[in-house]
């Protein structure tokens, strides 16, 4: 099964759909789960910040969340995003799909592995090198040619960065800033899942834009106008993934003794 976890202003993705409430060792996820088939395979859908937008990204219940996809299933996950950009050449309306990740976030729950022993998962690529190719190979079909390299740096939120920090952040060599990507990969490769991330810039970040600074409404505004061009480019890659997985990420636990049992 795949997983789709939404960003800001993406609550809906399946139509003719069940629901079903998941509890978790963790507590329960930010919503039920929504399940039903896109091209003839399964799919289960998440707000990441519930659909109300009642979760703030410091407290998404991020462990609850990827071990309910998990234990209904789910292998593989989609997971867009609103990001901003840290360079002028990615504006608004950009879709990239990093390869790196900078964690600049702190006092969020970020391992299912805390006691019992110590786990060490690889985490140097922290994204599905499969699943990034078929959604780059999909975005470019559909006429939309994504930037397929770069960094996300996650900060904690939920405030925008300043002005100083943006400029850091690009000094570094960091292209995306957003507040949601730590620690969704990284606990999504503790269950030895695949995670792709989908990130859809709808602003330049203060360092960046001379202007007044990010608001969340120009955010807003701006998922708005391209969540049904996401919405269509999503589904085809959900109709394009491989139903086998050849991809490290199945054995990212391969010879770790685990202190609890996965879903």
């Amino acid at each position: 099964m795949i997983g789709v976890i939404g960003g800001s202003g993406f609550y809906e993705f399946l139509g003719q759909a069940r629901e079903v409430a998941v509890e978790t060792p963790f507590g329960a996820p930010s919503d039920p789960l929504t399940i039903g088939t896109v091209a003839g395979r399964q799919v289960a859908f998440l707000p990441r910040h519930g659909r109300d937008h009642r979760f703030p990204p410091h407290r998404i219940p991020y462990l609850a969340n990827l071990w309910a996809l998990r234990s209904v299933g789910v292998r593989q996950v989609l997971a867009p995003s609103a990001v901003g950009s840290l360079t002028r050449e990615h504006g608004p309306g950009t879709l990239v799909i990093p390869d790196q990740l900078v964690d600049r976030t702190s006092g969020r729950p970020h391992t299912y592995y805390g006691e019992g022993g110590a786990v060490h998962v690889s985490f140097a690529d922290p994204y599905c090198p499969a699943g990034r190719a078929v959604a780059a190979a999909t975005a470019r079909a559909a006429g939309w040619p994504p930037v397929t390299t770069g960094t996300l740096v996650v900060i904690n939120g939920p405030r925008f960065s300043t002005r100083a920090e943006s400029r850091w952040y690009a000094a570094q060599g960091w292209t995306l800033v957003g507040m949601t990507g730590h620690p969704e990969a990284a606990l999504a490769r503790e269950l030895a899942l695949c995670y792709t991330p989908l990130c859809l810039v709808t602003d330049t970040d203060a360092g960046v834009d001379e202007g007044g600074g990010v608001t969340q409404a120009e955010v807003f505004e701006v998922f708005a106008r391209n969540v049904a061009r996401l919405r269509g480019v999503l589904l085809t890659i959900i109709e394009n993934m491989p139903e086998e997985r050849a991809c490290p990420c199945p054995s990212a636990l391969d010879g770790l003794k685990l202190p609890i049992e996965l879903p």
